[in-house]
């Protein structure tokens, strides 16, 4: 992946004037795309993107390997800028360090030896790049508070004091999602919050994700390779393929005359008698498997 000192060929993303509010009983825009394209190098990963999120919508981004789904949390970290169109966060351009924002990157691998608390890895959200720098006494009982705030909205309380290495990839992902709420953020990016988690911990992941959204009014942008464990919950899905972005309910993106337009390719969708969705045919519809 590419960061933002790597692309000072490509244009300023100009400022927007703040949001001045939606349409009657249409939520405020959070994210908004414009004509979007995005280059690795000589290569451009997708283009021509047009996109609205309002406030406290839940959305997931699907899509195959390398199709560019962490290229588009990074415009919105500010960690990248596009090489063509504008993006908007919250009316303005992206900037990076934004406490607006939350952010949970693709799943780490903890060292089990790791002798680090699970509230220490939570507090990092507030004060990772402090370098150590000591807080006064009332700034620090209010870090304290912050921090039980967050390990109470995921459940996290009864593992706080225990090393993170010895806890389960459920556990551990908790506490991730903890350090990214931290700071009360108003927009959550999630980088594959799911992977490598059974299929119990990844729809309870998920049920608490959607729950935590709703009691803090975030609006959520989740990258995940399948949409069953997230059915119930999602609003629409961002679907990334061949060069280009479509969004909508799940039940109009994700359908077979959809996908097989998006990929250029034969693509099946498949619904189960539980309503799993399964897509079938994507093992030869990408020919850039290594793009990310």
């Amino acid at each position: 992946m590419t960061n933002a000192s790597n692309t000072a060929e490509a244009p300023e993303v100009a400022d927007a004037a703040p949001a001045t509010g939606a349409p009657d009983g249409a939520p405020a825009e959070v994210v908004g795309l414009r004509d979007v394209a995005t280059r690795l190098g000589d290569r451009t990963i997708w283009s021509g993107a047009d996109l609205s999120v309002g406030a406290g919508e839940f959305i997931a981004i699907l899509g195959p390997n390398g199709a560019g789904k962490s290229t588009f949390l990074r415009l919105l970290l500010g960690l990248l800028r596009p090489s063509a169109g504008s993006v908007r966060v919250f009316g303005r351009a992206p900037r990076r360090g934004d406490g607006a924002i939350g952010y949970v990157p693709q799943r780490r691998n903890l060292d089990p030896d790791l002798p680090v608390r699970g509230r220490d890895l939570v507090q990092l959200g507030l004060d990772g790049a402090r370098w150590g720098i000591p807080l006064p006494g009332k700034a620090r009982a209010q870090q304290r508070a912050l921090v039980d705030e967050a390990l109470a909205a995921v459940g996290a309380t009864d593992y706080a004091d225990r090393p993170v290495g010895q806890l389960s990839g459920g556990e551990q992902q908790r506490l991730f999602l903890a350090q990214a709420l931290v700071g009360r953020p108003r927009l959550l990016l999630l980088d594959e919050p799911l992977a490598s988690l059974d299929l119990r911990n990844q729809i309870a992941i998920s049920q608490l994700i959607a729950q935590v959204a709703r009691e803090r009014d975030i609006t959520v942008l989740l990258v995940t390779h399948d949409i069953n464990p997230l059915l119930g919950v999602v609003d629409r899905v961002l679907y990334v393929a061949q060069g280009r972005v479509a969004i909508g309910a799940p039940d109009a993106i994700i359908q077979t005359e959809t996908l097989t337009a998006l990929y250029g390719a034969p693509v099946e969708v498949i619904r189960d008698s539980r309503g799993r969705v399964f897509v079938v045919g994507l093992e030869v519809a990408d020919p850039h498997p290594d793009r990310r």
